[in-house]
């Protein structure tokens, strides 16, 4: 039976789940959709994550109203996928705060990377009219952003670990409170999407920095949240071993010879009896094979996903 493309057939709306993780640190998940947080300075808000349309994202700010009451001075995006940024004109932050590649990415392919999404997910573009248009950063930095909280509340770091994801995700560090928010770098109980990745350095260095960081509450971005050394640990271990069984089997294909097809098929059956039934995961997966096939031929940089680039690949390898 054909499957539907991507996610266009998941039309039904996830339950939300406010969580307070620490005083003033707040996560929201939606059982798979896009994780999203903020956390209290001493007299204003940074927020983690924009969402898809400020539609979307005036919700998440309500729940988060419930809360708090505090002007959001910053807002922090991860990275350039547009369900993460599009919604940042509900904000209103003094600053919008993003990697310097995060950037250049938007600028070379934030707008084909919008149709994409908008073609994949339709169902988290809510009142996609409402979006004004492509999401700048107005700072931006290279490894490391240091914002002074407040009061005895400490530091936010937000830091560059490498390429992963994409070539400019970033992470949101309290080490105070040794809460992570990981944004696209760790899922928790989530599959992974890599059609912008750099699977292996994603898998080894990139995921040591995260790793060493001592995280004892994280919130990935998507799936549920991490808490304690343990279970923050095993939503490492388990990106991580997500890319590393990508990277095997797609290699031996490619040694004996095969075709991206089959390279497509040998990773789906060794991840699908683990990470089959979480989300997104049949969404993904062509994307994700497709990525690492031209990595391991030597293409250094993704290729740009166009809406018609995403059709031809799922009609290869899941149609």
């Amino acid at each position: 039976m054909t499957k539907s493309f991507a996610s266009s057939a998941d039309l039904t709306a996830k339950p939300q789940t406010l969580e307070v993780l620490e005083e003033g640190v707040y996560a929201l998940t939606a059982e798979g959709d896009p994780n999203v947080g903020a956390i209290e300075g001493e007299d204003f808000l940074v927020c983690f994550e924009a969402l898809a349309t400020p539609v979307a994202a005036t919700a998440w700010l309500d729940r988060l109203r419930e809360h708090t009451d505090k002007p959001v001075r910053y807002l922090v995006l991860s990275h350039y996928h547009a369900v993460r940024v599009l919604g940042a004109s509900a904000f209103d932050a003094d600053v919008i705060i993003a990697h310097d590649r995060t950037r250049e990415l938007i600028a070379e392919r934030g707008e084909q990377d919008w149709a994409s999404e908008y073609g994949r997910m339709p169902r988290l573009f809510k009142e996609p009219a409402s979006i004004p248009g492509l999401t700048w950063p107005t700072a931006t930095f290279s490894d490391r952003f240091t914002i002074h909280l407040g009061g005895d509340r400490g530091d936010l770091e937000l830091r560059y670990c490498g390429r992963g994801h994409t070539e400019g995700d970033i992470v949101a560090w309290l080490p105070e409170r040794r809460v992570l928010f990981a944004g696209d770098l760790v899922e928790a109980q989530a599959a992974l999407y890599t059609g912008d990745a750099f699977h292996r350095e994603w898998a080894s260095t990139t995921l040591d920095a995260v790793a060493d960081l001592g995280a004892e509450t994280l919130v990935g971005g998507r799936g549920a949240m991490a808490h304690g050394r343990e279970a923050v640990d095993a939503a490492v271990a388990q990106t991580r071993a997500f890319l590393r069984v990508m990277i095997e089997e797609v290699q031996s294909v490619r040694e004996r010879g095969g075709a991206l097809k089959e390279a497509f098929e040998a990773v789906h059956e060794a991840l699908a009896p683990q990470y089959g039934g979480w989300p997104i995961f049949e969404h993904c997966l062509p994307f994700d094979v497709s990525r690492l096939w031209d990595e391991l031929d030597g293409v250094e940089r993704p290729r740009i996903w166009t809406a018609e680039r995403d059709r031809q690949v799922w009609d290869e390898l899941q149609g």
